[in-house]
C-alpha cells in the first residue's frame, strides 16, 4: 500500500475535521456542550462526542475554581450558549466533582443511526447524574452453574494441594 504525501504530512492540523470551518466546529461543539451541561446526557455521533468530552472536561476544572474566579466566567460565558446554565455549572456541577481530579464525563458506544449515512453514534453523559444508568450493573450470582463449578474447582484444588504439603513433610 502506498501512502501519499497528502496522508503523511498534517500542515498544522491537530482537531477534528467537523462543520464547514473553524467557526462552525467551533459553534457546534458550543451547541453540544450547552446541551450536555443542560439535560447531563446527550447522543451525538462518536467522533463529536469525543471532540466535545476534553471540552466538558476542562469546562469542569475551570468551574471548580469558582464563580468568582475571572477566568472560569470567561470559559463559562463563551462555551456554554445559554447563559442561564453558567449558575447550574458552578452550584450543581462542579460541586459533585469536587473531590474528583479528572474523569468527569462517561462516553458508551450506541448502535449505529439507521438512515442513510449510518453514522457511529455514543452517548455522552457527566458521570452522577440522576438518569438511570445506560448499562445495568452485572449481578454476580454465587448459585448460578458456573461459579458452583469454579467453587468446587477451587475446593478440590486446595485439597490436593494440602494432601500434597502433608506427604511431603517428614
Amino acid at each position: 500500500m502506498r501512502l501519499s504525501f497528502r496522508a503523511l504530512i498534517s500542515h498544522g492540523r491537530v482537531a477534528r475535521r467537523m462543520g464547514l470551518g473553524p467557526e462552525s466546529r467551533i459553534n457546534m461543539l458550543r451547541c453540544i456542550l450547552t446541551g450536555l451541561v443542560r439535560h447531563e446526557r446527550i447522543e451525538t455521533t462518536r467522533a463529536r462526542a469525543d471532540e466535545v468530552r476534553f471540552y466538558a472536561e476542562k469546562l469542569i476544572d475551570y468551574a471548580k475554581k469558582g464563580d468568582t474566579d475571572e477566568k472560569s466566567m470567561r470559559m463559562a460565558d463563551f462555551w456554554l450558549t445559554e447563559k442561564d446554565l453558567i449558575p447550574k455549572l458552578f452550584k450543581v456541577l462542579a460541586p459533585r466533582f469536587e473531590n474528583q481530579s479528572t474523569g468527569y464525563t462517561r462516553m458508551a458506544r450506541i448502535p449505529n443511526r439507521k438512515n442513510l449515512d449510518r453514522a457511529q453514534m455514543a452517548v455522552l453523559e457527566y458521570k452522577g447524574n440522576p438518569f438511570p444508568p445506560l448499562f445495568p450493573e452485572k449481578r454476580v450470582s454465587e448459585f448460578s452453574l458456573i461459579n458452583q463449578l469454579l467453587k468446587g474447582y477451587r475446593e478440590e484444588k486446595a485439597q490436593v494441594a494440602a494432601t500434597k504439603t502433608d506427604s511431603q513433610t517428614p
